[in-house]
């Protein structure tokens, strides 16, 4: 298919078709669990990948591994093609790379803990505002003595480092309390306990992996193994997160293209919003309002569109509404909410006919090609050309081996960063400490072989004499002393700052 023509989505009445030079400014796709929201993605993700368009999604339940494969033999899809009159319809399978940042269920996804930056990881670890400042410090002080943070441990020794010098830290950077940096240490156990730690480290994923497409022009879609990290719902969401300001620091300014360059979809969006902080839900609205222009579109994927802020619901531009309940007094208000969302249709009773939908039927506006939402429809969206379901390891195995990254994110680098500088700097300075006070405790003995002999007693009574003190005690103090010295010296060193994620930059800006 030509990136000009519009890719069929669902059928009624008339051809619902998302229009490629429109699929930039982003998407919805929403409905009750059951209802279709999953098979609608994967439509939308094969249609993407038959335009030569690279797709991002995470894979909740392990169901869109199936695109990797031909579909047929699926009676459903078989009586939806027949009822759409879509025939012929080739199953096809789409190329898939899969990633696990566990490594198990694909190629291992890798950020280092500078990439994701103070601000989303005080949101991964769950602090509050003054636990996060004292990450914000932490942060800095690494920058400012060209210290790496590339994975937990480093961070873990920072944040030692900043504990164990909070007087002089504090005099420059601000007050740095021993009981918030307990706290954040107990939540980055907390992470680690999660599996948090395969998250972070070396070889870091390089974006563009994901722009790829195979030798027929077909964009690959990349699937990210999310069953595990749904576990930890807040990991995920700012995992997510950080994938999306990645692109948009990366990626040049693009205008309007006659295709996007990569689609996201965000699903189970949202966890994304669910007890953020107002002003991260303001970078996260400038994220996805900026990015467009980045030629990125990003499709929120969740249960009800009144899920998702009002700042960020106005960004999406193409909608799938798929059936709601509406049982419950609250649910109710939630199914009126959402009929407001769409342009209305004279002919159809929005909030009556989303209770009424069928399982791949739904309600759909979608822009038009002067960038106006067209007016809401009914229709059944078209089955996928690939497998519905998971498919087995054995074939997960084989998409893995034979991928374009396959073994180069499999190999674990761990070079010098702030956890080793930091111990070789206290075993230098402990060194030097006991060199020191080896030479003062010398000079020492050097004075008393050379000091005059006293004088002959006389019958004078003397005065009383105070007991000399103790050699070790001297030495003991001296090496304290020249200790600390040594660790200020090496503190107060000046470097480059650390490159870091989106959200990071635009605090600054």
């Amino acid at each position: 298919m030509e990136p000009s023509e519009g890719l069929l989505v669902a059928r009624g009445e008339v051809d619902l078709l998302l229009l490629p030079h429109m699929a930039n400014r982003h998407g919805l796709v929403a409905g009750a669990t059951g209802t279709g929201k999953t098979v609608t993605l994967q439509v939308l993700a094969e249609a993407f990948s038959g335009i030569g368009v690279p797709v991002f999604a995470a894979d909740i339940k392990g169901d869109l591994s199936g695109m990797s494969q031909a579909g047929g033999g699926n009676p459903k899809v078989d009586a939806r093609v027949e009822q759409l009159k879509l025939a012929p319809w080739e199953p096809t399978p789409s190329p898939v790379m899969f990633w696990d940042v566990f490594g198990e269920q694909g190629h291992p996804l890798r950020t280092t803990v500078s990439e994701v930056g103070p601000l989303l990881l005080a949101r991964m670890l769950g602090l509050n505002d003054v636990q996060e400042a004292v990450l914000a410090v932490t942060f800095r002080v690494a920058d400012d003595n060209e210290l790496l943070l590339l994975d937990l441990k480093d961070l873990r020794a920072m944040l030692k480092y900043v504990a164990d010098n909070a007087d002089d830290i504090g005099s420059e950077y601000g007050l740095v309390s021993a009981a918030s940096v307990g706290a954040i240490q107990r939540s980055i156990l907390a992470l680690e306990e999660q599996g948090g730690q395969a998250f972070f480290g070396e070889p870091a994923l390089d974006l563009f992996d994901f722009m790829q497409t195979d030798g027929n022009g077909r964009g690959y879609v990349n699937l990210l193994a999310a069953d595990r990290l749904m576990t930890s719902p807040r990991v995920y969401s700012t995992m997510l997160l950080w994938l999306l300001s990645e692109l948009f620091e990366q990626l040049p300014e693009a205008g309007d293209l006659p295709k996007p360059k990569l689609v996201f979809f965000f699903d189970e969006a949202h966890l994304l919003f669910d007890e953020a902080q107002p002003a991260l839900l303001e970078k996260i609205e400038q994220v996805v309002r900026l990015i467009r222009s980045k030629g990125v579109g990003v499709y929120f994927v969740t249960q009800n569109p009144v899920d998702i802020p009002d700042t960020v619901l106005g960004q999406l531009g193409n909608k799938v509404q798929h059936a709601l309940r509406a049982f419950t007094p609250r649910e109710q208000k939630a199914v009126k909410a959402m009929s407001e969302t769409f342009r209305p249709n004279p002919e159809l009773d929005v909030e009556s006919a989303v209770t009424d939908l069928g399982v791949g039927e739904a309600l759909l506006s979608l822009l038009e090609e002067d960038g106006s939402p067209s007016i809401v429809q009914r229709a059944l969206v078209v089955p996928p050309h690939g497998r519905i379901g998971a498919i087995t390891p054995e074939q997960r195995q084989q998409v893995v081996a034979a991928s374009l990254v396959a073994g180069h994110y499999e190999q674990v680098v761990d070079r010098e960063s702030a956890e080793e500088v930091l111990a070789a700097r206290a075993q230098a300075a402990v060194a030097a400490a006991e060199q020191a006070a080896a030479a003062a405790a010398a000079a020492a003995g050097g004075e008393a072989t050379t000091r005059p002999a006293p004088r002959p007693e006389s019958s004078a009574p003397r005065p009383a004499q105070r007991k000399a003190p103790s050699t070790g005690r001297t030495r003991e103090s001296m090496a304290e002393a020249v200790g600390k010295s040594v660790l200020r010296a090496a503190g107060s060193q000046v470097g480059r700052s650390i490159a870091r994620g989106i959200l990071g930059s635009l605090t600054r800006r």
